[in-house]
């Protein structure tokens, strides 16, 4: 196990597989920025998937257990359940995950599941089908989403994990609807403070529901109680119906900042190695994969180039964020997953 100059561990890794989605969601891709026009990764510079298996074989090798896939949008990238079976082999990995939109899931769900992915977190941020359009800014129907969880609640996924990002006057209204919907159906929900992720989503601070309120609205239509986390430096709060209707959490990335708890690292398509969400700047590892030597001396240089790097992090945005007279510019959260 290594551990940064503020003794968090690197114990989890998200790794984008493309920046591309076909969604255009407000707080994340606006189309005003990601429009037609907008140059996208070219394929030739994304990491193949025999690369992607070779980098996080070393996160493993360095204390990594647990690897989400995300985008983008990642079920856009082609033959992705065959990468899913050559990360499931990776030895140390633990637990596959991936985090979707959802509208491509009802073809995938099944090929995903047979691949050895583990579990599937789904992104709905309102049940109101005219919403969800206005929200995504896409052609994507609510319809085809509903359909995607169905689909993999039958691919033996459950339960789904739900995310919500939660935007005073967007959504903040369908809060009770949201929990109920999860609570009918076995999910679990999670409710997320809007973020200032990226440099286009126009974010401002009173857009912000905080996560307080939120617990407030839900303990006054049923009882709950708290839970104890799962692991050491999970993000959520997490909370039991007290009816036995399962639960849900609370991610209060704003109003309470998780930062000393962080254990994440971040690999974009292209091979660049992230310590924060909002950092500005990432670590290229994509020509040490790239380069013309022999396997063993590939996989010693990222696992101490992997080393350096999170030994060194002091990264805590979110803790700083009310004391910053300005927003620095980070990178967007379209390229390197949430």
């Amino acid at each position: 196990m290594i551990i940064d100059t503020l003794q968090r561990p690197l114990r989890d890794l998200r790794v984008s597989v493309t920046d591309r989605c076909n969604m255009r969601c407000r707080y994340c891709m606006p189309k005003e920025v990601f429009g037609p026009g907008f140059r996208f990764l070219p394929r030739r510079e994304l990491l193949s998937f025999e690369e992607i298996t070779r980098i996080v074989g070393a996160f493993a090798r360095v204390g990594v257990r647990k690897v989400r896939l995300t985008g983008g949008e990642p079920l856009l990238r082609a033959e992705l359940p065959r990468l899913v079976g050559m990360l499931a082999a990776v030895p140390g990995i633990e637990d596959l995950a991936l985090t979707t939109n959802g509208s491509l899931l009802r073809a995938l769900a099944k090929p995903l599941r047979e691949a050895g992915l583990r579990r599937i977190t789904v992104s709905l941020d309102t049940l109101d089908r005219d919403r969800f359009r206005a929200i995504t800014d896409s052609a994507v129907s609510l319809t085809e989403v509903l359909a995607g969880i169905d689909a993999a609640v039958e691919a033996g996924f459950a339960p789904i994990k739900l995310n919500t990002v939660v935007r005073r006057g967007m959504n903040d209204d369908e809060i009770e609807l949201l929990a109920d919907f999860a609570r009918r159906r076995g999910h679990i929900l999670r409710f997320i403070e809007y973020m200032d992720v990226g440099n286009s989503n126009g974010w401002q601070a009173s857009d912000v529901v905080p996560a307080e309120e939120i617990v407030r609205r839900i303990m006054a239509r049923w009882p709950i109680e708290p839970l104890a986390p799962n692991y050491p430096g999970e993000v959520a709060n997490r909370f039991r119906y007290r009816d036995g209707a399962g639960e849900f959490g609370v991610i209060a990335s704003v109003t309470a900042p998780f930062c000393r708890g962080c254990s994440r690292a971040r690999l974009s398509a292209v091979g660049e190695l992230y310590t924060c969400l909002f950092a500005a700047k990432g670590h290229d590892l994509r020509s040490i994969v790239r380069c013309d030597v022999d396997e063993a001396t590939i996989d010693s240089a990222l696992e101490e180039t992997i080393e350096r790097i999170w030994r060194r992090r002091s990264d805590r945005y979110s803790e700083l964020r009310a004391r910053q007279a300005r927003k620095p510019h980070v990178v967007e959260m379209s390229y390197i997953g949430g």
